[in-house]
C-alpha cells in the first residue's frame, strides 16, 4: 500500500496546487514534476538516464502541442484581423442570437467532428477562439469545448484510441490471445468499439444539456443553472442528432468514423432545423456586458479590439467566405487522415524527426510535424490570407499577435508533459510503473464491483497521460486481466471492462492538464487552469460514474439500471438547484 501512496503524490499535488490552492500551472507542475523525478530516482530506483530521457521525451511531445496551438491561434487572429469573424458573428446572431444555441452547434457538433477527424486536443484548438470571436468570455469558450471532450474521443483522430490505443494493449497478451479465441484480435477490438459507442450514446446524449447549464451557472447574470436547462428540447434533439448517427457508424462500419460522420450529420440536421425555428427557445441568453461581467473571465485574445480596422480594410465579406478556413480545416483533416499516400507520405520515415534509444534507455522520442494538426492550420492561416485578400503589414501583426500568445502558453506545458512521461516510464525497474501500481491499488479494494471503478480508471490515465489512446495503451491489458479475476467471461464481462476503460479514457479528457492548459492558451487565458478544472470535474464526475452504473447494468443487470436512471436525474437535479450570487455592476476580484 505504501507504494499505492508514494505514486498517488504526483497527482495529489498537481490536484491540491492546482484545483484546491488556486496556483498557476506552471507552479504547480513544476512541483509535481520535481516529487515525480525525485520519487522516480529513489523509490522505483530508474536511472538519471532514464528520467532524463523521459524528461526529453515530455519536451518533444510538448513542442508539437506548441505547434498545434500556435496554428490554432493563427488561424483565429487571421480570421479576426481579415474582419471575417463579423460576418460570422453576424451569421450565428442571423441564425440565432441565444449563447446556449450557438454553444450546442459550435461546440458540440463543429467540435465533435473536428474531434473524429483529428484528436489531439483539436476541437479546443480550433472551436474555443472562434466562441472567444463572436463574444464569448475566454473562460467559457475553454469550459464548454472541454465539455465535449467525452463522447467524440472514443473515435478521435479516425479511429486511433481504439485502433492503437486498446488493440496494443491487448494484442501482446498470450491470455487475451487465448480468451478470445477463435476470434482475431482486430475482431474482438472492433467489437470493443461497437460496444463503446453503445455505451458512449447512453451515457453522453445529455453532454449538451449538462455543458448549458453549466455554461449559464457560471458565466450568466443570474447564476442559474435552469437558465440553461430552459433549451432542454433543442439539447437534446442535437444530442440525439449527434450520437445515434454515432452510433450506427460505429456499430456497423467499425471504429473510424463514428466521430467524424455523427458531427457532420448532426450538424446537417441541426442547423437547417435552427434556421427555421425547431424547439429553440422563447427567452435569450447572452452573457452580462464586461463591464459586470468578473474580468478574470477573459483572456488577452479580444477581436473586439481590432474589428473596425480590419473591417475597413477587408470590405465586404461573404458568409462563405468567412467560413472558408474552417471549411479547408476540415478537408485537409479528413483528407491527410483517410487518404492512404497523402498519409503515407506525411508520416513517412523522411517526414519524422526521431530520437531512438535516448541516453541508452529504451525510450524513443519522434514528432510527424507535417502530420501534426499545427502544420494544417498553418497552412489554412496562408490560404486564408490570399482568401481575404490580406495586405502584408495585417498578415505580419497576426503572427506576432500569435507568437506572443504562444509564449505564454509555453511554461506550463514545458513542465506538464515532462513530468507525465517521467510518471509513465517508471516501469524499466523491479516496481511496476506508477500508474500500474495505482491502478492494482483500486482493483484490489473493489472486488467484484470492479467494472463500477473501471472508467475512474481510464479517466485516470487521461488525467496523467494528457491522452485517450496512451491511457488505453496503459490500462486495457490490467483492465481486461482484474475482470478475468474475478470471474467475468472474456467475450462479455471482460470486454465490457475493457469498453469501460475506453470510455473513461475518455471522460477524462475533460480534466487534463494538457487540454486544459491548450485550450487556454489559444484564448489567451493564463493562469486559472485550475478554475477550469474545478468546474469540468462536474461533468466528468457525471459521466465517469454514469458509465460504470451503465457498465454494471450490462453485466449484472438488475438493480444497477435503475441505478444509472436515478444517478442521471440526481445529476440533473442537483445542478439545477445549484445557484451562486447574481452578478451586479461590483464584479467578485479575480481569484489568484
Amino acid at each position: 500500500m505504501i507504494y499505492v501512496l508514494l505514486a498517488a503524490v504526483p497527482i495529489l499535488i498537481v490536484f491540491v496546487l492546482l484545483v484546491v490552492m488556486r496556483f498557476s500551472a506552471k507552479v504547480a507542475m513544476l512541483a509535481a514534476y520535481v516529487a515525480t523525478a525525485l520519487t522516480a530516482l529513489t523509490v522505483w530506483g530508474q536511472s538519471f538516464g532514464t528520467v532524463a530521457a523521459a524528461t526529453i521525451n515530455g519536451v518533444v511531445t510538448a513542442l508539437t502541442l506548441l505547434f498545434i496551438i500556435f496554428g490554432a491561434i493563427l488561424v483565429m487572429q487571421t480570421v479576426q484581423e481579415s474582419g471575417a469573424i463579423r460576418t460570422i458573428r453576424r451569421g450565428f446572431t442571423d441564425l440565432s442570437p441565444d449563447r446556449r444555441i450557438q454553444t450546442i452547434i459550435i461546440a458540440w457538433l463543429f467540435g465533435c467532428m473536428i474531434e473524429g477527424a483529428s484528436g489531439f486536443g483539436t476541437p479546443a484548438a480550433v472551436a474555443a477562439p472562434l466562441l472567444v470571436a463572436i463574444g464569448f468570455p475566454a473562460m467559457a469558450a475553454v469550459l464548454v469545448t472541454l465539455i465535449i471532450q467525452s463522447v467524440p474521443v472514443s473515435f478521435g483522430a479516425v479511429g486511433t484510441p481504439m485502433l492503437v490505443g486498446v488493440q496494443t494493449g491487448l494484442s501482446n497478451s498470450p491470455l487475451v490471445q487465448e480468451a478470445i479465441a477463435p476470434m482475431t484480435m482486430i475482431d474482438y477490438v472492433v467489437d470493443i468499439a461497437a460496444h463503446v459507442a453503445l455505451v458512449h450514446t447512453i451515457v453522453g446524449f445529455v453532454i449538451p444539456l449538462l455543458m448549458v447549464g453549466m455554461l449559464t451557472r457560471f458565466f450568466g447574470a443570474n447564476k442559474s443553472v435552469m437558465e440553461g436547462f430552459r433549451v432542454w428540447k433543442f439539447a437534446l434533439f442535437a444530442g440525439f442528432a449527434f450520437t445515434l448517427p454515432y452510433l450506427a457508424v460505429g456499430w456497423f462500419l467499425g471504429p473510424e468514423f463514428p466521430s467524424l460522420l455523427g458531427g457532420l450529420i448532426g450538424l446537417l440536421i441541426v442547423v437547417p432545423a435552427a434556421k427555421r425555428g425547431f424547439l429553440l427557445p422563447k427567452d435569450r441568453f447572452d452573457f452580462p456586458p464586461r463591464t459586470q461581467a468578473n474580468e478574470h473571465w477573459f483572456g488577452t485574445l479580444a477581436p473586439e479590439a481590432d474589428e473596425g480596422r480590419a473591417s475597413a480594410e477587408a470590405g465586404g465579406i461573404s458568409l462563405l467566405r468567412a467560413w472558408s478556413p474552417y471549411i479547408v480545416i476540415a478537408v485537409l483533416l479528413v483528407a491527410t487522415r483517410i487518404i492512404a499516400p497523402v498519409k503515407a507520405a506525411l508520416t513517412s520515415p523522411l517526414a519524422t524527426i526521431g530520437f531512438s534509444d535516448i541516453f541508452g534507455s529504451g525510450i524513443n522520442s519522434s514528432a510527424q510535424l507535417l502530420y501534426s494538426p499545427g502544420a494544417i492550420l498553418i497552412l489554412t492561416s496562408v490560404i486564408s490570407m490570399f482568401i481575404y485578400g490580406m495586405r502584408p503589414a495585417a498578415y505580419g501583426r497576426v503572427w506576432a499577435a500569435s507568437g506572443r500568445t504562444m509564449v505564454a502558453a509555453a511554461p506550463a506545458l514545458l513542465l506538464a508533459v515532462p513530468m507525465v512521461q517521467v510518471f509513465l516510464n517508471t516501469g524499466r525497474g523491479p516496481l511496476e510503473s506508477m500508474p500500474l501500481t495505482l491502478a492494482q491499488g483500486f482493483s484490489g479494494l473493489a472486488g467484484e464491483t470492479w467494472p463500477l471503478f473501471a472508467p475512474i480508471i481510464g479517466a485516470l490515465g487521461a488525467f496523467i497521460a494528457g491522452s485517450n489512446t496512451v491511457s488505453n495503451m496503459m490500462f486495457s491489458l490490467f483492465q481486461f486481466s482484474a475482470a478475468e479475476q474475478i470471474g467475468l467471461a472474456a467475450g462479455s464481462g471482460a470486454m465490457m471492462v475493457v469498453v469501460l476503460q475506453a470510455i473513461g479514457g475518455a471522460a477524462g479528457n475533460m480534466i487534463c492538464v494538457h487540454n486544459v492548459v491548450a485550450a487556454s492558451a489559444v484564448v489567451g487565458l493564463t493562469d486559472r487552469e485550475g478554475e477550469v478544472i474545478r468546474m469540468t470535474l462536474i461533468p466528468m464526475a457525471y459521466y465517469v460514474v454514469q458509465a460504470g452504473l451503465v457498465g454494471m447494468a450490462f453485466i449484472y443487470s438488475g438493480i444497477w439500471a435503475v441505478a444509472a436512471v436515478l444517478w442521471l436525474i440526481l445529476v440533473i437535479f442537483a445542478m439545477s438547484r445549484n445557484t451562486g450570487r447574481k452578478i451586479t455592476a461590483d464584479p467578485a476580484p479575480a481569484s489568484r
